[in-house]
């Protein structure tokens, strides 16, 4: 069913950077993928804009936990800086290794202490380091199949 307003004088259709907090809150609420899409496309041109600020008021409002913790993290990724994404692709990558952190800094030719503190953000790895683990982790995969 397609997402309505009530007692706005805008509509769906309209640009998201007119629907204000409450026509956020319908969307979050009775909205679907489509007007999560747009809201989500909105934040990430301005994670500090005006739909982001109407965004914040709506989640705290909404009912609907699932579609609140959605767009939550949509407005917490738009967020991120470059070097945080770096990491949290670097974690998730490690984590999906399936290895602990020992087994991985062998396969990738450093220590363990070192991979440390790639994955605890203290030191930036480079893009050849995250390639490397990436590769450990499509061996892995091929490996179990």
């Amino acid at each position: 069913m397609a997402l309505r307003f009530r007692n706005l004088e805008v509509t769906p259709e309209d640009s998201v950077d007119r629907w204000g907090a409450e026509g956020m809150l319908a969307a979050i609420d009775r909205g679907g993928a489509d007007d999560w899409r747009k809201i989500i496309l909105a934040i990430q041109v301005a994670p500090y804009g005006p739909v982001a600020a109407d965004l914040e008021e709506a989640l705290e409002l909404a009912e609907s936990r699932g579609s609140a913790q959605l767009l939550r993290s949509a407005l917490e990724r738009a967020r991120q800086t470059p070097e945080q994404r770096v990491i949290e692709r670097l974690r998730m990558l490690a984590f999906e290794t399936d290895l602990g952190q020992g087994d991985l800094a062998a396969r990738i030719g450093t220590s363990r202490t070192r991979l440390n503190s790639y994955l605890s953000g203290a030191v930036m790895p480079s893009a050849a380091l995250v390639e490397r683990i990436a590769e450990v982790g499509r061996i892995r995969r091929s490996e179990l199949v």
